[in-house]
């Protein structure tokens, strides 16, 4: 219980692309959310998180980024990660496609990458449109829209589907499929059904000794 665990975040290069996760823990508040987690995944694969609220789903993805440390076990990844989660990460001032061209540009991609991820989600229409008037579902989708422009090999989705409606929903699912057939990894933390199917699918629950709290 004394040691903390690993996490390792590689950049890619020669090696193929896999996510593995051994016997990991997270521990916050001074409660163990879930221990014991272990999956592995490569490229063209898909994760489902699921749980109720508070289980540990998003801090599962933080883990796995390297935004937290595991409390026991390893996490270690080749390839590139993007997190798209309830943070938006735009400028509110800029026009969408701007605000999301600045953020491929950071991530070494090319000028058409956001031009592609506004068309993918829908949201070509409304790319002079400054972001701070975005709608809700909008807003969702903007934020899908830059991890898709930013090439990362490896997508971590939270509540991917929250505020979307069923057209939005399926661009989603296009989208995820598209980059699971370019080789790319995804896992999703999701309380709700997702339009795709996983290759791994993980209920998290609370570890024995905190079942009752």
């Amino acid at each position: 219980m004394g040691a903390r665990g690993q996490a390792a975040i590689g950049k890619g290069g020669d090696e193929a692309l896999r996510v593995d996760v051994q016997d990991i823990a997270c521990r916050r508040g001074g409660r163990m959310l879930f221990a014991g987690l272990s999956f592995t995944l490569g490229a063209g694969e898909a994760a489902h998180i699921s749980g109720p609220n508070g289980v540990g789903k998003s801090s599962l993805l933080r883990l796995l980024c390297g935004l937290l440390l595991p409390f026991a076990g390893r996490v270690s990844a080749t390839g590139a990660m993007s997190l798209a989660d309830d943070r938006l990460a735009l400028d509110a001032d800029q026009p969408l496609a701007r605000a999301i061209a600045f953020w491929a540009r950071l991530d070494g991609q090319a000028e058409t990458a956001s031009t592609t991820a506004l068309r993918a989600m829908g949201l070509d229409v409304l790319a002079d449109v400054p972001v701070r008037i975005l709608s809700t579902g909008q807003r969702k989708r903007a934020t899908l829209a830059r991890t898709i422009a930013s090439g990362a090999p490896i997508w971590l989705l939270d509540e991917p589907a929250n505020g979307l409606d069923d057209r939005s929903v399926a661009l989603l699912g296009e989208a995820v499929q598209a980059h699971r057939r370019g080789g790319g990894i995804v896992i999703a933390a999701s309380h709700q059904p997702l339009p795709w199917q996983a290759d791994v699918a993980l209920a998290l629950t609370a570890p024995a000794e905190d079942a009752s709290s």
